[in-house]
């Protein structure tokens, strides 16, 4: 494929134009999303940015490159055109999901909590650790992603369960099953973590029948918002289906200053921390994509399947 105009757009943009200046023999764009118009569109062959910025129109693209790894927005956007190449970065998303989610469950069962608040109160209450070995993790979702945060999870002890469309065997798993499988895991599991991608199957596939299984058990959601049934967490909460919710990432962003997600005493929020792109890993990593693209010889993990929609 022959890309020579690349419009470049995102929160990184301006931190993206030194690091792509070299590839003189493209011609760059470097705009704001909100500042992006039809003649951008016009004008470019590859569009480059987090998500579908102003005025989208991506019929005249050949190419989209997703600076992260959820592609949800491109692809339910009402202008997409499934004729154009859609590319998502890799990075190294999967190792900081794992230490973000290994750090949630360490200050867990260190009980961090706890002992912040006998700070305020100058309180001596010692509490033992709970050792991670021999807890039960249900990981959903077992890409790149899912599997590096079961490797880590496994390397502490833990008897990690991966759930997945189709229960293909991945690594680091004791066992993969897939969805409609997974009720006696959920039954016993210490903590699930959600690494699903954004798509028709797995929107609100966490909800108030997925939750009903779960007996005191920790919950991350690492995957995307609008695969979580806000009402169906704060009810599982309430009931004592989980004994805490971990959430960074949410529906709508930057969470509503309304939501009664914020106040809740069993929920703890980060604001899309867990994996974040970088200036130069995102540079890195598209000038790979772009050299495969030109060449043929794209890799399966940079390339989105559209009819999967990951």
């Amino acid at each position: 494929m022959n890309i020579n105009h690349i419009l470049v757009t995102g929160r990184l943009y301006l931190e993206l134009e030194p690091l792509l200046r070299g590839r003189t023999d493209k011609q760059f764009r470097f705009i704001q999303e909100s500042e992006v118009n039809t003649a951008d569109y016009e004008w470019a062959d590859a569009f480059v940015g987090f998500r579908p910025a102003a005025q989208f129109r991506p019929e005249g693209l050949k190419w989209i490159h997703a600076l992260g790894a959820g592609v949800d927005a491109f692809l339910q956007h009402p202008a997409w055109n499934p004729n154009v190449l859609l590319t998502r970065t890799i990075g190294a998303f999967g190792q900081q999901i794992s230490e973000y989610c290994l750090s949630c469950i360490l200050a867990d069962a260190q009980h961090r909590d706890t002992f912040a608040r006998q700070q305020q109160m100058k309180s001596w209450g010692p509490v033992p650790p709970r050792s991670l070995r021999g807890q039960r993790a249900v990981i959903l979702g077992t890409g790149t992603i899912g599997q590096e945060v079961a490797r880590s999870l496994e390397f502490f002890g833990m008897e990690v369960t991966g759930v997945s469309r189709g229960g293909s065997r991945k690594a680091h798993f004791v066992r993969n099953v897939t969805m409609e499988a997974s009720g006696e895991y959920l039954e016993t599991a210490d903590w699930v973590i959600n690494t699903l991608p954004l798509t028709k199957e797995t929107e609100s596939v966490v909800n108030e029948a997925f939750f009903a299984r779960m007996k005191q058990c920790g919950f991350i959601n690492v995957g995307r918002g609008a695969s979580v049934c806000p009402n169906a967490l704060l009810n599982a909460v309430d009931q004592g289906q989980v004994r805490v919710a971990v959430l960074d990432v949410f529906e709508e962003e930057p969470l509503p200053v309304h939501s009664p997600l914020w106040s809740h005493a069993g929920i703890r929020i980060t604001p899309h921390i867990s994996a974040v792109t970088g200036p130069e890993e995102a540079a890195r990593d598209f000038l790979k994509v772009l050299e495969g693209v030109e060449q043929g010889e794209l890799s399966a993990e940079h390339k989105v399947n559209l009819q999967l929609g990951y």
